[in-house]
């Protein structure tokens, strides 16, 4: 794991801004599955670490990462994470990051956590993390040795550099994206949904017993009631958890959006009325929430384009199981019916199973309105051969389906040619399909190969 050999000095790695820059060119031009493996081989000489763990409200499908030490990164959980989050807001919350002892993995380990948001400017962790919140990175060491207050200053500048660079990847993801994205996040909740009943069905039984007068040893019955309790409450404090990684309640997302907007406005004569949706709090997944800010987005850039443009009315609200964002203005209502192609916003919509419709009235402005599914439509995902398929695993089969061999595939997506012998084996048998070129033409019916190639939602 990353380290730092005895007697290496952080500050003649990172000591000149020049170098410190291009440290952090190295890791943002990392391809995104490799990512968080590049930051933690650039940071083994700022901050020493045999494990790292990252916890982001950004990516729906994957929220916590972990790689390193096998007996950490195997063993912690997101919500272990989220507590130490919520621990260390205090000490985090100027823009600094915490170090000491924490309960991890099984026992107390000395680690460095960074936490940074989108847009804060340093003031961190007003919000757990999840959209729009902080974003936690923890770096666990082999030993309690004080890290330097300059190290500390330039790993959350760095973090924050990447935070800011990962949001903007995730609002402005491609239509492929969004819509892998988003099904893998569904997928997920079901999953774990499923697992939280059943295990609540079997704590809540054991409970029963346990709590029976008939039982004479009154100390181990209450002291297994008590631990039976605390197992329950982490359950659902974990379903809990992950609807906060992969929702935002709705009055929060629609505050985002008027935040971005007021600036567009500022220095001209056009009025904003902005209408928040009625139930405030009903939650909207995170990337139903970022393509509705980009579409209205997209639109009030097209409309503020049209002369004798005054007044500008953006309004969401929940029709049934529907999110619907209304741009209106007073123009001379002459806006093109393709007007959200810019950006692939209309192919990000659609993405989702949502529609856009503008209607233009010559001499009385213009409307959008834009509709998307809250829920991820199951038939258009059910059937799909390539639904088993792990993200890696995707973007092997992207360049096979390019007709690339196992040398070219590994230099392409930075992995050694027998970790793609690995990945194709496992790909053939969840195909079903004896040859690469079975694989492939598979592959070609499903859309491949795509132009970015790149299928990781984080």
């Amino acid at each position: 794991m990353s380290g730092v050999s005895a007697g290496v000095d952080w500050q003649s790695v990172w000591g000149r801004p020049e170098d410190a820059l291009a440290r952090a060119v190295e890791v943002l031009r990392a391809p995104r599955p490799t990512l968080l493996v590049r930051l933690s081989e650039v940071l083994g000489t700022l901050v020493p670490h045999v494990a790292l763990a990252q916890l982001s409200g950004i990516c729906t499908y994957s929220p916590a990462n972990t790689l390193g030490l096998p007996e950490v990164a195997g063993e912690v959980a997101s919500l272990e994470l989220a507590r130490l989050a919520e621990a260390t807001a205090d000490a985090t919350a100027q823009g600094r990051p915490w170090q000491g002892e924490t309960l991890l993995a099984g026992r107390l380990r000395p680690v460095v956590v960074a936490s940074a948001a989108p847009g804060t400017g340093g003031a961190v962790n007003a919000e757990p993390p999840g959209p729009g919140g902080a974003a936690l990175l923890v770096l666990v060491r082999a030993s309690a040795e004080p890290v330097p207050e300059g190290a500390l200053a330039v790993l959350q500048q760095l973090w924050e550099l990447l935070v800011t660079h990962s949001h903007h990847r995730a609002t402005d993801a491609g239509p492929k994206h969004a819509a892998t994205s988003r099904a893998s996040a569904n997928a997920r909740a079901r999953a774990i949904a499923e697992f939280t009943g059943m295990h609540s069905a079997a704590l809540t039984a054991i409970l029963g017993p346990l709590r029976s007068p008939a039982l004479d040893d009154a100390t181990a019955r209450r002291s297994a009631a008590e631990l039976a309790v605390t197992a329950l409450l982490d359950l659902r404090a974990g379903a809990e958890l992950d609807r906060t990684l992969s929702e935002e309640p709705a009055d929060a997302a629609f505050a985002r959006l008027a935040e971005e907007l007021r600036p567009l406005l500022r220095h001209g004569r056009v009025r904003l009325d902005l209408v928040p949706p009625a139930e405030s709090a009903r939650s909207v997944p995170a990337d139903t929430a970022h393509t509705a800010r980009d579409a209205v987005r997209a639109t009030v850039l097209t409309m503020l384009d049209q002369d004798g443009l005054t007044r500008l009315h953006v309004s969401w609200t929940f029709a049934g199981d529907v999110l619907r964002a209304v741009v209106r203005d007073d123009g001379p209502g002459l806006l093109a019916a393709d007007a959200l192609t810019v950006h692939r916003t209309a192919d990000r919509i659609a993405a989702l199973g949502g529609r856009a419709a503008v209607e233009a009235v010559p001499g009385w402005g213009s409307t959008v309105t834009v509709d998307l599914p809250l829920v991820a439509p199951g038939p258009a995902l059910a059937g799909d051969p390539l639904d088993g398929l792990q993200p890696r695993e995707l973007e092997v089969l992207d360049q096979v389906a390019r007709g690339r061999r196992n040398r070219e595939i590994a230099r392409e997506l930075h992995i050694s040619e027998s970790t793609v012998k690995f990945h194709v084996a496992n790909i053939l048998a969840k195909l079903g399909v004896a040859s690469r070129g079975e694989a492939a033409a598979l592959a070609h019916r499903a859309g491949m190969p795509t132009a970015a190639g790149l299928y990781v939602a984080s």
